[in-house]
């Protein structure tokens, strides 16, 4: 069994937070096996916290999709919780002024604009300008440490889901990504990875042994975390991406698509290591809420194999085709300004490729341009 950073704290590395006033930046998916909680396995040990933060969706971990969280007590142990998600997202002096160390305990799902890995950054950002130690404890990534694939980010579309310039699935674990942030934008904080024991990179998660907890509304299973890198995109369409639903980002769909059609002509591609199945669904919120929907669900079958980047691509193409005059690329995000797509993908081509009718292959080999500087960042960072 794989052991987590938090695991080798207790039972190991005690020492690192003795005589310590603790933040602790975490969310219900940080548990040891026997899925004790972060915040009680440290209370349990001895360990002084001080405050705790949550990143978005808040420290309870339910808050919807981009919606504002606000700083709150917690109601079972007193502490302050200070939210990292909402007009501050970066910890302040005064949220740290009773803090010596900072420890950041967060299950990340292994792509790029998950915004977990956002919150890490801005947690050292913080920590170095405030002169806060930082403890990260290591967790696998969900997706392996072997793989990365899609594009990076060009200047002048970094966003909160687009923090750096890495490829969407960027194949590092918590921990890597810390050191990665910190080397690259020269934060120098004081910075401790606790890692990972027994974790191979060419694992997936229900390799490791540890219990899977949903990581947000969104992300209720592993099989969503393997199609996200992909299906993610319909979050910058006017596409529904089963949000509001019991399978969100496995099913894909609107109230003018027909699933049939468009299951027909995926599967027609063989595309490796994936299936579609004509659904239909109504979902209880987000876009296209109280209609029926219909559309496709991702059945992976070789998760090896399958190519999720493209495949959201490739979806979002076929939908576009069967209905041009409907389909949509929303004008904007949450966060405002350039389009939500565009954020996502890190610079406008995709996105234009699509609406110009390039074919996808054409789109994907543009990628690889910069695959190999990339990579020799990345291996500076690597623990495993």
């Amino acid at each position: 069994m794989v052991r987590t950073g938090l695991e080798i704290l207790l039972t190991c590395q005690q020492e690192l937070l003795k005589h310590s006033r603790v933040g602790l930046v975490t969310h219900p998916p940080a548990v040891l096996p026997d899925l004790t909680n972060a915040v009680d396995a440290l209370l349990s040990a001895g360990v002084h916290l001080a405050a705790l933060f949550g990143p978005e969706h808040g420290f309870n971990a339910a808050a919807a999709d981009g919606a504002a969280v606000e700083d709150a007590p917690d109601a079972r142990t007193g502490l302050p919780v200070y939210s990292l998600y909402g007009p501050v997202k970066e910890p302040t002096p005064a949220m740290l002024a009773g803090v010596d160390t900072l420890v950041f305990d967060m299950q990340d799902v292994g792509a790029r604009f998950y915004t977990f890995i956002s919150t890490l950054f801005y947690t050292l950002r913080g920590a170095a300008a405030a002169g806060k130690r930082v403890v990260v404890l290591d967790r696998p990534n969900p997706l392996t440490g072997c793989i990365t694939a899609g594009p990076t980010i060009e200047p002048g579309y970094v966003s909160f889901v687009g923090i750096a310039p890495l490829p969407i699935r960027h194949g590092l674990t918590i921990g890597e990504l810390a050191r990665y942030f910190n080397a690259e934008f020269d934060f120098h904080a004081d910075l401790k990875v606790v890692p990972l024991e027994g974790w191979q990179r060419s694992m997936w998660f229900d390799q490791t042994g540890l219990p899977w907890v949903q990581l947000s509304p969104g992300m209720p299973h592993l099989s969503t975390a393997i199609v996200y890198p992909g299906t993610c995109f319909l979050e910058g369409t006017n596409l529904s991406e089963g949000r509001g639903t019991s399978l969100p980002f496995e099913i894909a769909g609107a109230p003018w698509l027909d699933g049939h059609r468009l299951a027909l002509a995926l599967n027609t591609l063989e595309l490796p290591g994936v299936r579609f199945r004509a659904v239909s669904f109504v979902p209880t919120s987000s876009k296209h809420a109280g209609q029926v929907c219909r559309g496709v669900q991702l059945h992976v079958t070789d998760r090896e194999a399958f190519e999720p980047i493209a495949a959201g691509l490739y979806l979002i193409a076929a939908c576009r085709e069967q209905a041009a005059s409907e389909f949509q690329f929303l004008p904007s995000s949450w966060e405002g300004g350039k389009p939500h797509f565009d954020l996502l993908a890190g610079s406008a081509g995709p996105r234009e490729g699509l609406a110009a009718g390039q074919p996808v292959d054409e789109i994907v080999r543009g990628w690889n341009e910069d695959r190999e500087h990339l990579e020799m960042i990345r291996q500076k960072s690597l623990l495993y």
